[in-house]
């Protein structure tokens, strides 16, 4: 307690909390935490990112979706979500509000200019991430989706070191040059003793709209092979759907539009094993 200038004790104000701290208590109010990774650009780990993320949060559980990719933030966009993030009384941000389960936090909510350049190291990476998971009010979430960049760089390292218990989704597509770096990604995650969920094989196979026949653009099989040799689970096989890239670069939600398609029946399905594998 210290004394006023007349005298009179006034209370101390306590200290803010470290970063580290408030990156702390924010993911204690958060069940579980899944990264979606990808090894190589390309195989539309953001789409699956966003359409799971809508697919959990449709049934009811509350969802953020966190965009690490600093450098190539797509998340708003595929939400069609535009504006900025602001303060609340709490001076921490609201994340943007898809739904009400669903909320979203991207580097370009922050960007008055979304066609800039973000030029930053590592260090400054990771201190971002950690803002975006201890400055954001994100509340009581049942699920933490984080979209990562491709590879095994900063970004995920940060996800690791930051959230303990964080478990990853690995997405693919069936071509070998994809499955090869996939197998970094495995490895990765082995290295810094993060669960793996499972694959995902993405872009799987094409159904012609004139003659029904399925083409398998990217090849086949490679998802599973790949799985069935790390001794991992492929959660499901996402056909090539154009309506999904549509609606991505339009922010409209695909399972919304195209509700009675296979893409749309291979998320709910991959969903409903996330929500399987994270009871108890």
């Amino acid at each position: 307690m210290k004394n006023a200038p007349n005298g009179i004790g006034i209370m101390d104000k306590p200290p803010e909390p470290s970063p580290d701290e408030q990156a702390r208590q924010s993911l204690t109010r958060i069940k579980n935490k899944i990264i979606v990774m990808s090894g190589k650009g390309g195989v539309g780990k953001s789409s699956v990112s966003v359409n799971l993320a809508i697919a959990l949060s449709g049934k009811g559980s509350t969802v953020g979706l966190m965009d690490v990719d600093v450098h190539g933030p797509d998340i708003p966009r595929m939400l069609g979500l535009t504006g900025m993030m602001a303060a609340n009384a709490n001076r921490k941000l609201d994340p943007m509000r898809y739904s009400d389960n669903l909320s979203a936090v991207s580097i370009e909510s922050l960007m008055p200019n979304k066609d800039d350049a973000i030029i930053w190291r590592g260090p400054v990476k990771h201190g971002a991430i950690r803002q975006f998971i201890g400055e954001v009010e994100w509340g009581d979430l049942d699920y933490l989706i984080i979209d990562s960049p491709p590879g095994t760089g900063d970004e995920p390292l940060t996800v690791a070191q930051l959230i303990k218990d964080a478990r990853a989704i690995i997405v693919t597509t069936p071509q070998e040059v994809a499955l090869a770096d996939v197998r970094k990604s495995i490895n990765f995650c082995r290295t810094v003793n993060m669960e793996i969920l499972g694959l995902v094989e993405n872009m799987s196979s094409y159904t012609c709209p004139h003659c029904g026949e399925s083409i398998d653009i990217f090849g086949s099989g490679g998802g599973e092979r790949t799985a069935a040799m790390a001794g991992l689970k492929l959660l499901g096989r996402i056909p090539f759907d154009p309506n999904i890239v549509q609606c991505g670069d339009t922010g409209i939600s695909y399972q919304e539009q195209f509700a009675d398609t296979p893409a749309t029946r291979v998320f709910e399905e991959i969903a409903a094993q996330i929500f399987q594998a994270t009871q108890g």
